[in-house]
C-alpha cells in the first residue's frame, strides 16, 4: 500500500521561506491526485495546494503567489515551496494522495495521508 511521510516542516520569522517534502512509499504511479493539506487545532482540514495526474496546480486564495507545489515522479516526491510566510500560515501541513487523476479541495476525497510537519511563522 501507498505510504507518505512529510519532511521539511520547521520554524521561521515571517517573510521567510520553507519547502516542505512527502516521500512516497509502496506501489508508485503518477496517475493520481497529490495535494497538501493543513489544520490547527479547533479548526478544520483545509485543502492548500494540489498537483493532478497531468500536472495541472490548484491553490488556496489564502496562499496563490506564494506557494508553489510540484512533484518528481523519479523520485516518488511531492514539494510544497512556501515563500512570504505569514502568522497565520501557522499549521501541521499534511501531503495526501488520491486514486483519481483528478483532484479536490475535499479532505474526505483523498486516500492516504502523512503523518503531518508543523510549521510555526512567528
Amino acid at each position: 500500500h501507498v505510504q507518505l511521510v512529510e519532511s521539511g516542516g520547521g520554524s521561521v520569522q515571517a517573510g521567510g521561506s520553507l519547502r516542505l517534502s512527502c516521500a512516497r512509499a509502496g506501489p508508485t504511479s503518477s496517475d493520481y491526485c497529490t495535494g497538501w493539506f493543513r489544520q490547527t487545532p479547533g479548526k478544520e482540514r483545509e485543502g492548500v495546494a494540489s498537483i493532478d495526474s497531468v500536472g495541472i496546480t490548484t491553490y488556496a486564495d489564502s496562499v496563490k503567489g506564494r506557494f508553489t507545489i510540484s512533484k518528481d515522479n523519479a523520485k516518488n516526491t511531492l514539494y510544497l515551496q512556501m515563500s512570504s510566510l505569514k502568522p497565520e500560515d501557522t499549521a501541521m501541513y499534511y501531503c495526501a494522495a488520491r486514486f483519481y487523476q483528478s483532484c479536490t479541495a475535499k479532505p474526505d476525497d483523498y486516500d492516504v495521508w502523512g503523518q503531518g510537519t508543523q510549521v510555526t511563522v512567528s
